[in-house]
């Protein structure tokens, strides 16, 4: 497996002292930019890598991954000088009405009855022409865009990983989800927190493929793990954190997991950019037979139209339920 984008950094003593830690998983992509025969077994060993992180939690920190750190860094930079902006001069960069992306582009804070606290730009690929882009700082919408291409060939190497991981056949994952338009990146700034509260973004699983998060030095993202404990998903400069969503875990009929996780929030502003990597919303989901009827076991999930059950999700933003067990996921559609 091989791609034409360069290697962006190289291992930090502190993403190897996390691994020894036990606190996420660090998996080393360097080997995928390795052309010929070269890194086979390096390739071999980073593959499983994957397999056991995304069996046991969902969630894992790439080091070598393709994105260049100093891009990362720059982002988030004028990612911070948008949101400090005022308020008037941010709601500028709002989608106009009749817009026909699958999520309002552009900028949007949390209504105020929401439980998350945060604020947001929402970008589609720059070629589908959704995108509202602010005035100010300069060279945002140049870096956004550049993080957009090199987040979705990350995307593809990590597809084309997981399709291993699952033993499907080759190129099944790419065929079966070759339509980028559902994809989309939010750039992120929660509030500070205070001394009544400090929920960011609450517990949840994501309803997507795969998600990556840029993440700034302040901390906040949280893992769930079995034990029921809270694992810091800690920032470490120039890596990006990985994590499964719920299509990957009903396709792999519960064998990959996708992971409840949250965002607690810190004295002072945080700042994130999270890459949705995502699937057609006309996509029918279901448990493919390689987990089911070729191994013998029981389908865990009715299949759904992908669209029905992101609306669903949407509704629990929009009019969240009195009580917490109205909330819908995944287990919605549990045989």
């Amino acid at each position: 497996m091989t791609t034409s984008c360069a290697a962006s950094s190289i291992v930090s003593p502190l993403a190897m002292d996390m691994a020894a830690s036990g606190a996420l998983p660090v998996v080393d992509l360097a080997p995928f930019f390795t052309d010929g025969d070269e890194g086979g077994a390096s390739r071999a060993r980073a593959t499983e890598a994957v397999r056991q992180a995304c069996r046991t939690h969902g969630f894992f920190r790439v080091v070598n991954h393709g994105v260049p750190a100093h891009l990362m860094a720059r982002a988030l930079e004028l990612s911070s000088a948008f949101f400090a902006l005022p308020d008037d001069d941010k709601a500028r960069a709002r989608a106009p009405e009749g817009s026909e992306a699958p999520l309002p582009a552009g900028y949007a804070r949390q209504p105020a009855h929401s439980a998350d606290k945060n604020e947001y730009l929402l970008v589609f690929g720059p070629k589908l022409g959704f995108n509202v882009y602010p005035a100010e700082p300069s060279g945002f919408r140049e870096a956004v865009e550049e993080c957009y291409t090199k987040l979705t060939e990350l995307g593809l190497l990590v597809q084309e990983v997981l399709n291993e991981c699952m033993d499907l056949p080759p190129g099944f994952l790419t065929d079966y989800n070759s339509d980028r338009s559902f994809d989309f990146l939010a750039a992120l700034r929660y509030f500070p927190a205070t001394e009544e509260e400090d929920n960011g973004i609450s517990a949840h699983e994501d309803g997507n493929c795969i998600t990556f998060v840029i993440q700034d030095g302040v901390g906040g993202l949280e893992v769930l793990n079995d034990d029921g404990d809270w694992v810091p998903a800690e920032p470490v400069e120039g890596s990006i954190i990985v994590n499964l969503g719920d299509v990957i875990q009903v396709l792999s009929n519960n064998k990959l997991k996708s992971a409840t996780h949250r965002v607690v929030r810190k004295p002072v502003h945080r700042h994130s950019f999270v890459f949705f990597f995502n699937i057609h919303g006309a996509k029918w989901i279901e448990p493919l037979p390689e987990f089911t009827a070729k191994i013998g076991e029981a389908a865990r999930y009715r299949g759904f139209v992908y669209n029905e059950y992101m609306q669903l999700r949407m509704r629990n933003k929009t009019h969240p339920p009195a009580r917490p067990e109205d909330v819908v996921h995944i287990t919605h559609y549990a045989i």
